[in-house]
């Protein structure tokens, strides 16, 4: 067996599979992987040890395989250019990858803008002044909605309800935009601040949602931002319709309750910002 070995490497400079493996750059257990699947299979295995060895031809074959690998290429399509090589297929084979490559880059450039949109809306939360009704303008919205009655004692109340708006999405709602709950004008102006009766998300502008959704136009909006979550909204409701009263204010529309910080971000309850947004008009009724 020693014999035949040394005559094996007499005829073909053999290289041990570590020595490959530190050549390319290559784990040992990803030579054995490529063995398994058949895409390169060592030149020599001595019968008595199981060492494996290599010789160039396999050097070019896995030069090939690393330089596809570096694009990206599934093994099976790496396995049947191997197969049968000619300029058509790995024209093809470029052409698909290519295309696969762009796909990716648009949905990383969409996980870039969110968490560029999560990080404003965070360090928006930060700076808040609490506790200080505002007249703010807010820019056209589009949000997916379902309505019903809903009384959130924690945030996870809001759960079942987000499920029900990804039933038909193909991506999952926690990529999506902030969610919210709110108020018809008919209960706002009754002073009735529960339950809630719409549950929302309020979408980003890549964000594609096959569901129903609403445009809102550009609002002109009474805002409050406070510690706490929707359990203490009450209050700020009252101090909002008032503020609304004294100023000979409309209320045109339903209201926005949206979490900017809570069990999402952070276990410490005194950290919670809420925002309720109120929709009005300079004509009184």
């Amino acid at each position: 067996m020693y014999y035949m070995r040394e005559k094996h490497m007499e005829n073909n400079e053999l290289f041990h599979i570590g020595e490959v493996s530190r050549l390319f750059h290559i784990s040992v257990s990803i030579l054995r992987h490529y063995e398994k699947i058949d895409l390169v299979q060592p030149e020599y295995k001595d019968p008595a040890t199981g060492y494996r060895y290599y010789s160039a031809r396999q050097f070019e074959c896995i030069n090939t395989i690393r330089y596809l690998r570096a694009l990206d290429m599934p093994l099976e399509e790496i396995a049947k250019f191997l197969k049968n090589r000619n300029i058509e297929q790995i024209q093809s084979m470029l052409l698909r990858q290519k295309e696969q490559v762009l796909l990716r880059q648009q949905e990383l450039l969409l996980i870039q803008r969110k968490i560029e949109n999560r990080l404003s809306q965070l360090n928006d939360a930060l700076a808040s002044v609490l506790d200080t009704i505002t007249l703010e303008t807010k820019r056209p919205r589009r949000l997916a909605l379902i309505k019903k009655d809903l009384i959130p004692k924690s945030y996870l109340d809001l759960e079942y309800s987000i499920r029900e708006l990804e039933q038909e999405e193909e991506m999952s709602m926690a990529f999506l935009g902030k969610v919210g709950i709110g108020l018809s004008r008919e209960r706002l102006l009754e002073k009735r601040f529960n339950p809630y009766e719409i549950v929302f998300i309020i979408l980003d502008d890549e964000d594609y949602f096959k569901g129903k959704t609403l445009v809102l136009p550009e609002e002109t909006c009474v805002t409050v931002k406070f510690q706490g979550s929707h359990e203490n909204a009450a209050k700020y409701y009252e101090k909002l319709m008032q503020y609304i009263e004294k100023e000979k204010l409309s209320v045109c529309g339903f209201s926005k309750e949206i979490t900017m910080i809570d069990y999402g971000l952070t276990d410490d309850v005194s950290k919670f910002v809420t925002e309720i947004q109120i929709p009005v008009s300079g004509n009184p009724d």
